[in-house]
This record gives structure tokens, C-alpha cells and sequence, in this order.
């Protein structure tokens, strides 16, 4: 559809019901319609009239499973009302502008790794599409515009988010859509491990693919089992917070590698690659000789671990079975394991500055019994995550604010669809 033509349609709410549909919210509609019309100005702007089309790939909320992923656990996650808009059209050569910035030299004819391209967006678009090239899918060259309102560093995977955005364009514009969406979110951890050059597990970019509220097996990475988890929080009159507690990612690659890997040593002791593949009765059994061969913060990571992944499962049964006490419970309980015990609410590197310890304390303090809330994503910086009821939502978001500024307390719902098309 040619972008005037869209623009205007948008602006008369011909699309209205499509976009309620996508992201719930009837009081962000009117936001949304401005969005997307600006992000269709902003490709002409770039690129003059043109036939597009326009796709959606969400950010997500991690909602049981905390650093389980990399071990080949078992995690809940949903897929979110924030998203990237991309406004694509096929072209003689490969240019994308990302919220307002070109990532410049993307050749489809070379997208061969170079290390100094590493930690850039760059990076994640090469290794996107030389991995689905790799798979045996085509790939072309579009003039593409994307605009993301889901928050760099909030642990909401932007990056993850980013990574399908590139694969779900190539499915729907070469290759009719057929390529699965948990081909999609393989090829872009794919992207972040090899040419981005950061280790992460596969749940980020399979819950911004898939969408909806889904629970995933690991344990065979190679072939994770994906199931949907039909339940709707507003069911239970709670909503979903997420705060964003201003810390910063900077400098925390290391942070984040020293999780795998002390967990890996711990396995190894055992003749395995994975802390799935052994029990809490193993470590159990042989803490006095694991402490010689392990330090003591691997072995309270892998009993997180494993602890963790039993919580996930339990965590299913309850939101099926439709107790959410239950459920709330166990949040709760996941918290504490990730503060005391998988160690990833702030950095050894700077113990002074604990946003997201204040946050959860303060969060507690006002709670009461109103809530829930736990380390959110990676951690170490970034975000908080708190089920509230629906009465409290205004007063906790006005707490929250207040200690993180502004704009800090999101409250969101959860995108059904995942990477989808919605005009085209």
C-alpha cells in the first residue's frame, strides 16, 4: 500500500481494530495511530513515496525462569505492548534507519564476520542474514525504516526484539512468512553469540518471535518445546509493572558471562555440559569435594538453577489451575533465590550503587500485600518486575516514579501475536 494511502487510512481509524488488537490497550490507541503515521512520514521522509509494507516484533517480559535458559531449563516468558514498527519496501540495495539512525554497511553480498564489528547493530543485521542465507532462506535488499519504543538497557530485550525485526522482515518480504518463528529467534541468538560477540541464551528471542504468555523447554536446545500458557492476568485483577531503575549496562558483559561459565564448572565436575543434566542430590552428595574443585558462588548459582527450574514448572500448573496465590508466591520466591543465591540484583564491581536492591526493597515497603516483585531479565542494571493488584496499580507506579523519575513505571499487556505483519 502506497504510504500516503496509509497515513491517511491510519489517521481515520481504518485501522484501529487491527491495532487493538495487536496491543490491548484502548488508552494507547490514540498514541499508536501517531506512531505508526509518524513512522511512515519518517520513511518518506528518508525515502520518498513508496509501496510498503509494515511489521511488528515485540519486546518481552520474563516471567519464570531466571537464568535457567543457558542451562537448558525450562522458562515462562510473554511477549509485550511495546514494540519495534518496521516500514520496509523491497529496494536495489540494503538501507535501514533505526530510531532515526542509519546503521550503514549492510551488503548482502558480504556478510562476512569481523570481530571489529562486534557489540554493534551492524553486527546483528550481518550475522541475522547470513545465518538465514546459511539455513537455505532467501534474503534481499529492502529500504527499511524502524522506530522501538521498547527501552535500550531495560531488560526488556531490545536487542532481541531488534534481531527478529531483520529475520521476520526477510520471512514475510522473500520468503512468504514460512520460515518459522523458532527458526527466526535461533538465527538471531545465532546474530548476538557469534557476530555480536555476547553469550545469551535462546528464551529472549523466542518469546519476542512467538508471543503471548509461553512456557519453553530447553532441553533439547536444538528443537525447544514451545507451548502456549492460556491465561490473562487481568483475569486475576492484576497487572503487570515493570520499573526501569536507571542503571546502566555499561561494563556488565562480564557480569553476565561469569553465570554461565560458573555454573558450566560445576556440570563438568559431574561429566556434564549443563546443570540440567544433573540434581540438587548431586551437588548435595558431594559439596565437600565440589567446593575444591568449584568456588562457592558456582555452586549457589547451579542450586539457584536448578531450584528455578522446578519453579517454573510449578509455576505453570498454578496459572492453569488458576491459582495465582500460588503463583505470587513463587515470584517472590524466585526474588530472593536470584538475590541471595544466583547473585544478579547489582555488580561486585561497584557495591555502592544498588538501584535495583532500592527498587525491590521500596517496591516491598509499599506493596504490602498488594504485590509481588523480583530482579527482572539479567539483571545486575536495568529493571524490576511486580504483579499488583489493579487497585494499587496507580498508587505503586507513583512510588516508583517518584525514586526513578517519571515514565519509570511501565504497566503492561501482554502481545498475542509476536512477529507479525500488520499492514501489508
Amino acid at each position: 500500500m502506497n504510504t500516503k494511502q496509509i497515513i491517511k487510512k491510519i489517521e481515520e481509524g481504518f485501522f484501529d481494530a487491527r491495532l487493538l488488537e495487536i496491543y490491548v490497550d484502548n488508552g494507547m490507541l490514540e498514541y499508536q495511530k501517531k506512531r505508526y503515521a509518524d513512522a511512515v512520514r519518517e520513511y518518506e521522509k528518508r525515502f520518498g513515496e513508496d509501496d510498503v509494507r509494515i511489521f511488528s516484533v515485540p519486546g518481552r517480559s520474563e516471567v519464570a525462569g531466571n537464568h535457567t535458559d543457558h542451562q537448558h531449563g525450562c522458562v515462562m516468558a510473554c511477549s509485550i505492548n511495546l514494540d519495534i514498527i518496521i516500514v520496509a519496501a523491497y529496494a536495489d540495495e540494503f538501507r535501514l534507519y533505526s530510531n532515526g539512525r542509519e546503521i550503514e554497511g549492510i551488503n548482502i553480498n558480504d556478510l562476512s564476520l569481523k570481530m571489529s564489528q562486534q557489540h554493534t547493530s551492524l553486527a546483528l543485521v550481518k550475522g541475522v542474514l547470513h545465518k538465514l542465507k546459511q539455513d537455505g532462506h532467501k534474503i534481499g535488499n529492502v529500504r527499511a525504516v524502524m522506530n522501538s519504543n521498547v527501552l535500550v538497557g531495560s531488560g526488556l530485550s531490545s536487542s532481541a526484539a531488534f534481531e527478529v525485526a531483520v529475520g521476520a522482515m526477510m520471512s514475510f518480504m522473500f520468503n512468504d512468512g514460512t520460515i518459522s518463528k523458532i527458526e527466526i529467534a535461533k538465527d538471531s541468538q545465532y546474530a548476538e553469540n557469534v557476530y555480536f560477540g555476547k553469550p545469551c541464551g535462546l528464551m529472549d528471542q523466542c518469546a519476542c518471535a512467538v508471543g503471548g504468555l509461553i512456557f519453553i523447554d530447553f532441553k533439547d536446545v536444538a528443537n525447544p518445546i514451545v507451548e502456549k500458557v492460556d491465561v490473562n492476568f487481568s483475569d486475576f485483577h492484576h497487572s503487570l509493572c515493570i520499573v526501569d531503575t536507571k542503571g546502566s549496562h555499561s561494563g556488565l558483559t562480564g557480569d553476565y558471562q561469569a553465570i554461565p561459565e560458573e555454573m558450566k564448572t560445576v556440570a563438568n565436575y559431574f561429566g556434564k555440559d549443563f546443570v540440567r543434566e544433573i540434581t540438587l542430590d548431586d551437588i548435595m552428595n558431594n559439596l565437600a569435594d565440589l567446593r575444591k574443585k568449584c568456588n562457592d558462588r558456582a555452586i549457589l548459582r547451579a542450586i539457584h538453577m536448578l531450584e528455578e527450574d522446578n519453579r517454573v514448572f510449578a509455576q505453570v500448573r498454578n496459572l492453569t489451575n488458576k491459582d495465582f496465590a500460588s503463583f505470587k508466591k513463587l515470584i517472590k520466591e524466585s526474588g530472593e533465590s536470584s538475590y541471595k543465591y544466583l547473585q544478579n540484583v547489582y555488580t561486585n564491581h561497584d557495591c555502592t550503587n544498588q538501584p535495583m536492591s532500592l527498587g525491590i526493597k521500596i517496591s516491598e515497603n509499599v506493596l504490602g500485600e498488594h504485590g509481588v516483585v523480583r530482579v527482572h531479565g539479567g539483571g545486575f542494571a536495568g529493571t524490576i518486575q511486580a504483579f499488583v493488584e489493579d487497585d494499587f496499580v496507580e498508587e505503586y507506579r507513583k512510588a516508583m516514579d517518584a525514586l526513578f523519575g517519571k515514565g519509570s513505571c511501565l504497566v503492561l499487556k501482554v502481545n498475542q501475536f509476536g512477529a507479525c505483519e500488520v499492514l501489508g
